[in-house]
């Protein structure tokens, strides 16, 4: 049986409390969806979503966490309290983070084995930038952080790989079919052998996903959902991307 699609959105820095108005229109619009539906909004936000959307469909995850349970960590949020505010996920290794926080993959792996034992669902996210994509070096960077950002005993259960080139984040562009294709088979192939159930690891494709592209991007192989991003900010938009991943199957 195929794994069930995924239809995540990544508020970012953005959003208040009179955003939550955008959760009832979509869980309104969406009340029984054909995939799993989830938003990660800020981290003060995910409480108040959560109450939000209790008698809907809507998950609710985190946008990073620390690696350490508890502690001296000023400013930093441990999974178990993400879990414990009622989140079911948690994105890591975004690039934003990756470049603004300078976050290794040994970091990332060490966040993600946090979450898991926390009984969250890692997020794991994976791109290269324009410059490596023009070197000819994409496969390379992915490979090495798949191999370096996955902790062990990542499996379908408790794993989501997003494929999110740099250089298509926020930017209106995104790769050609092609090229998400092969990128996405490639992660695929690499998962082989990590896990003992590769081919139910969901697969995200993440970079200027809209309404008028989600469906053709949706049909590609091994893309098993979207990480969205400014497109999740309104109920109309996200919607849409939940629709089109309803149609694909």
């Amino acid at each position: 049986m195929a794994p069930r699609k995924l239809a995540a959105g990544n508020w970012k820095m953005n959003g208040d409390l009179a955003s939550l108005t955008e959760i009832d229109q979509l869980c309104k619009a969406h009340p029984e969806p054909g995939c799993d539906m989830l938003i990660c909004p800020p981290a003060l936000l995910v409480y108040p979503m959560v109450a939000s959307a209790q008698t809907h469909a809507l998950m609710v995850g985190g946008q990073d966490c620390h690696a350490k349970e508890s502690g001296a960590h000023t400013g930093d949020i441990s999974a178990a309290q993400l879990r414990d505010a009622g989140a079911d996920y948690v994105i890591l290794g975004h690039s934003e983070r990756r470049a603004d926080h300078g976050e290794t993959n040994a970091d990332v792996a060490a966040k993600a084995a946090a979450a898991h034992q926390a009984g969250l669902i890692a997020i794991i996210c994976v791109g290269e930038t324009e410059a490596q994509r023009d070197a000819g070096e994409t496969l390379s960077v992915i490979g090495d952080q798949i191999a370096g950002s996955l902790p062990e005993r990542s499996d379908s259960a408790n794993t989501v790989i997003a494929y999110e080139p740099v250089w298509a984040i926020g930017t209106g562009r995104t790769p050609t079919n092609e090229q998400i294709a092969e990128v996405h088979g490639f992660i695929r192939r690499q998962l082989d052998g990590r896990t003992g159930d590769a081919v139910n690891l969901r697969l995200l494709y993440g970079g200027s996903v809209k309404p008028v592209n989600a469906a053709e991007i949706f049909a590609i192989p091994n893309v098993d959902g979207a990480l969205v991003g400014g497109a999740s900010l309104k109920a109309a938009d996200f919607g849409g991307i939940v629709a089109a991943l309803e149609a694909a199957g």
